[in-house]
């Protein structure tokens, strides 16, 4: 009999490290504070308590699974490595003139971000590449060999090459590649073809930028994690989550470091698609609060939804236009400065507002007692009675109320004259307004009525205020798996192998080519499997088509799936139908008389997904026990209430809690409203569902 797999997911947050250790169907978790200095001694530590909990030794862990923020938040803190950019001549400022929309019209004394590079570290050759791939002017060497050693001398890390039209003709920027290599070997280089091989200047010059900034960063922790891991025994090999939903080897994850920008968000994602399949679910609300940021996803089909394009460190309130936009597949989520760790103040018009600007792990909100003074979330949760001050994180973190009521006074209460307590239930109001908000809006752009949707909760502080939302959105179901604190982390062990392979071929329906199409779908296919087989070398390798489609004339596509079939065999009758009926959908009716244009080609390489058994589920009429019982302040009542406290675990399958409630375990607290009742479902999810509601 073979030994049991064993299977290690790590998610590295803004302020803590989730750390997951599956044993074929047990699981082991725990949640330590991440380790900004050095984020791989929290990943040891925590890897040490599940193994001794699973009392296994960690030589025993057969895969580790890795989702970070470290490239994100190299990337908003700007402490990447000293990246030159090499681009075509007359184009050095692109990424400083951006699209010249203003993202907030109305402000006359709106910033622009700056670019990730300042003028003086970005370099101009000649050479031009028109918009169908043809060589209008041939690429110096010589000229090439001379910017390259103006580049040497001045000590860069890393250099960036984004040439103009270079996804249709990558010549040009593989010699410039070529020619760093002979005289700078060790300097990094990413070049756009291979990082973003797509239209739009500004984007993908932006996002080979990106890449190259935090490609030494990335690779230099990568190699340290190996080399730690090694160290205590672990000889196994290490995969990354990347932003779009699958998983990647370390060695693309070093060299595609941009991949990895979203990829604690997406492993939470994946986790909450595979809850949707195992109850059935066709519309779900991922909602994800962790210590320093909120995401919003919407999951259709059991599938998040998702785009080719997004932004990384919005500067202006997370408005969207205004951060660093980033061109590569990703899960398509609204993420918002509304963690547990953001912090709280009274602005200019007496008027509360929360984050963006956490206190991560280090000082952490005041109640931590880490010489922390100013309040955040979870000083407001705690003196809301939604928190216990001795069993926080199990009991591993002790919290000061004093500390939480004297910030929240001087920060709060005493500009705007409330107590703690008023003063406390204003940023929990707020925060919980600020995260609606954002689902509305992003339920609206998509074409989408959240009243129909089941909400998922997850991350450390989500079970806390996901019931206040579910009433502001109502919606009207909300679950709450088990090891929703580490929900990033389990979604990593959910994931499959992928990798998406895309390309800009500009092409009308009225000069549709089937040849030059399959040829090209082709290629792609085998790019993307090819990356895919680096991870994994006999799972069988599904792919998924897509193709991006716009009337002539406008702005942006969307996209449209393929079956093999209709991709392998192309049919312009086939791609107007599918385009047509998708844009019908989006926007109630088609434009007639319009050309179709085609603007870009993907293939999804990835294996088969994990099998999932649904769930019965059970609707019973017994009570928990409770506990005890706390006063916890219900929102919508706007007063304190005495709620039963339960523990989680003590709750068998069918047994309920009427709200209002505070069912408890380590990771985590879920407040059940007064508004709702919650129901322990066969395999471990608290079902909150709203009073007279048929389940």
């Amino acid at each position: 009999m073979s030994a049991p797999s064993v299977r290690l997911g790590v998610d590295i947050g803004g302020t803590f490290t989730d750390v997951v250790l599956e044993i074929d169907d047990k699981s082991f978790s725990t949640k330590v504070l991440t380790t900004y200095a050095a984020p791989e001694n929290a990943i040891i530590d925590g890897m040490h308590t599940v193994c001794a909990q699973a009392d296994i030794a960690p030589s025993r862990i057969d895969q580790i699974i890795h989702g970070t923020t470290l490239a994100t938040n190299a990337l908003i803190e700007r402490r990447g490595a000293k990246t030159a950019l090499i681009t075509t001549r007359g184009f050095r400022d692109v990424i400083e003139m951006r699209t010249e929309s203003r993202f907030e019209q109305y402000d006359l004394n709106l910033n622009l971000p700056d670019p990730l590079l300042p003028r003086q570290m970005r370099f101009t050759v000649a050479g031009r590449v028109d918009a169908h791939g043809e060589v209008l002017v041939d690429i110096d060497r010589a000229e090439v060999e001379a910017v390259v050693d103006q580049i040497g001398k001045a000590g860069f890390e890393s250099v960036a090459v984004g040439l103009i039209h270079s996804y249709l003709n990558p010549t040009h920027e593989r010699l410039v590649r070529d020619v760093l290599a002979e005289k700078l070997p060790h300097v990094a280089v990413s070049i756009s073809s291979e990082v973003s091989p797509q239209m739009r200047e500004y984007e993908r010059f932006n996002t080979v930028v990106a890449n190259a900034y935090i490609k030494p960063l990335m690779a230099s922790y990568l190699g340290r994690l190996e080399d730690r891991l090694k160290g205590e025994g672990v000889s196994c090999r290490i995969f990354l989550m990347h932003s779009g939903g699958g998983i990647i080897s370390i060695q693309n994850a070093a060299d595609f470091p941009v991949r990895l920008v979203e990829s604690g968000p997406a492993g939470g994602a994946v986790f909450a698609a595979h809850i949707a399949a195992r109850y059935g679910l066709e519309k779900v609300l991922s909602f994800d609060m962790g210590g320093t940021t909120a995401k919003i996803c919407l999951i259709k089909n059991q599938t998040p939804k998702t785009s080719r394009v997004f932004e990384v460190a919005r500067t202006y309130r997370f408005k969207k236009g205004s951060g660093m936009p980033i061109s590569i597949p990703v899960i398509d989520m609204v993420e918002i400065g509304a963690g547990g760790g953001s912090l709280a103040h009274v602005d200019g018009l007496r008027q509360i507002r929360v984050g963006p600007e956490s206190a991560g792990s280090e000082p952490g909100p005041a109640c931590y007692g880490r010489e922390g003074t100013r309040p955040a979330v979870t000083d407001a949760d705690l003196v809301l009675g939604k928190l216990d001050p001795e069993n926080f994180a199990g009991g591993s973190i002790k919290l000061h109320p004093e500390a939480s009521k004297s910030a929240l006074n001087h920060h709060v209460g005493e500009t705007l004259d409330m107590d703690a307590t008023e003063a406390a239930f204003g940023v929990a109001e707020v925060v919980d307004e600020n995260m609606a908000n954002a689902a509305r809006v992003h339920a609206v752009e998509n074409g989408e009525d959240l009243s129909e949707y089941t909400m998922i909760a997850f991350g450390g502080a989500a079970p806390l205020h996901a019931g206040r939302l579910a009433e502001k959105l109502g919606v009207e179901r909300l679950l709450v798996p088990p090891g929703a604190g580490v929900g990033s982390a389990i979604g990593f062990l959910r994931a499959p192998f992928s990798f998406e392979a895309n390309r800009s071929v500009y092409m009308k329906l009225s000069d549709f080519d089937p040849e030059r199409i399959k040829t090209l779908l082709a290629e792609l296919q085998a790019e993307a499997t090819g990356f895919v087989r680096t991870c994994d070398e006999k799972s069988p390798i599904l792919s998924e088509f897509k193709v991006y489609m716009r009337y002539t004339g406008q702005g942006w596509e969307i996209p449209i799936s393929l079956s093999e079939a209709q991709a392998m065999a192309p049919d312009a009758r086939v791609f107007e139908a599918r385009f047509i009926e998708d844009y019908t959908k989006l926007f109630s009716r088609p434009v007639a008389g319009m050309d179709i244009e085609i603007t870009v080609w993907s293939v999804n390489a990835t294996t088969p997904p994990q099998p999932v058994a649904r769930t019965p589920e059970l609707g019973g009429t017994d009570r928990a026990a409770p506990t005890g019982t706390r006063r916890v302040f219900d929102a919508a009542s706007a007063g304190f209430l005495d709620a039963d406290i339960v523990n989680r675990f003590d709750m068998q399958a069918g047994v309920h809690a009427v709200g209002p409630a505070a069912i408890v375990e380590d990771e985590t607290t879920i407040i059940v409203p007064a508004s709702r009742n919650a129901i322990r479902q066969p395999d471990g999810c608290i079902d909150v569902i709203t009073k007279g509601s048929a389940q």
